[in-house]
């Protein structure tokens, strides 16, 4: 407890270079961080190296995005910044208006400046599995629609192909009425294992923002084109996206246990 109100202190008071420094201090004493310490520390270099004033923002989903929101609300109330967040998720909109930031759509910002999103993994080309929080429609629309797309993460998202660390799948939305014979072609197409992704709280399959239902493909082949696998698997009729994101990264920030930051760009 006495670590996390010193961490908090200091990143109110510090900017991201003595925050990246300041991490380094504090964890000769404790050794290591917490994921959610590597996700805050990531997520804060990115809002302050990307985020700009009079910019449009796109708001990520999941469990970083929390304090990448955080960090652009203290930027607006100390910088009097003036940024529009466009949300990739009711979860992202809730957290756009409960930080008290300028709520935008897509029909009136259809060009976005800078997405800030997080990632499931990230490989060593910058491909990224995304949609375990059940988001990926709406991610990657934002995400097609802005100038940059940056992935906040902690050190155990970095991997060197996908599947090393992330074993809960690739997620792919689907109309309901379709998932068995969808679940049959992908297996038959790129083999390995689907599930219907059930709910947790309630009976029956997970339903998305858009009404539709998630397979889980759990595959077997970590050597695969992963362009084509996107493109062949959205072709098949009643898919409506695949958690698959395909030279659509500029930038990964991943939080390393020692405090310090690691930065990614896509292999040239």
């Amino acid at each position: 407890m006495i670590f996390k109100g010193t961490f908090n202190n200091l990143l109110r008071c510090c900017n991201s270079a003595v925050i990246v420094k300041s991490f380094r201090s504090l964890s000769a004493n404790s050794q290591k961080m917490s994921l959610e310490e590597a996700k805050q520390v990531a997520a804060y270099r990115a809002v302050d190296e990307f985020v700009t004033n009079n910019c449009v923002f796109g708001v990520g989903s999941g469990s970083t995005v929390v304090y990448a929101v955080q960090r652009l609300a203290e930027r607006v109330e100390t910088e009097n910044l003036k940024v529009t967040c466009v949300p990739t998720s009711f979860q992202a909109k809730q957290l756009i208006l409960k930080h008290n930031l300028t709520l935008g759509e897509l029909e009136t910002n259809p060009v976005i400046d800078v997405t800030i999103d997080g990632a499931d993994e990230v490989d060593s080309k910058m491909t990224l599995i995304k949609g375990g929080g059940g988001c990926l429609l709406q991610e990657k629309i934002v995400a097609s629609c802005s100038k940059k797309m940056i992935v906040i993460a902690d050190y155990t998202k970095d991997s060197v192909k996908l599947g090393d660390r992330y074993k809960k799948g690739i997620p792919i939305e689907v109309v309901p009425m379709a998932y068995v014979p969808i679940r049959n072609k992908v297996i038959s197409l790129f083999g390995g294992e689907i599930k219907l992704r059930s709910a947790i709280a309630k009976a029956g399959p997970v339903v998305t923002d858009n009404g539709n239902f998630i397979l889980d493909w759990l595959f077997t082949n970590q050597d695969l084109d992963w362009k084509k696998v996107d493109s062949t698997i959205k072709m098949i009729p009643g898919v409506v996206e695949i958690g698959l994101f395909v030279d659509m990264c500029q930038k990964a920030y991943f939080g390393q246990p020692e405090g310090n930051v690691v930065e990614r760009s896509p292999p040239s």
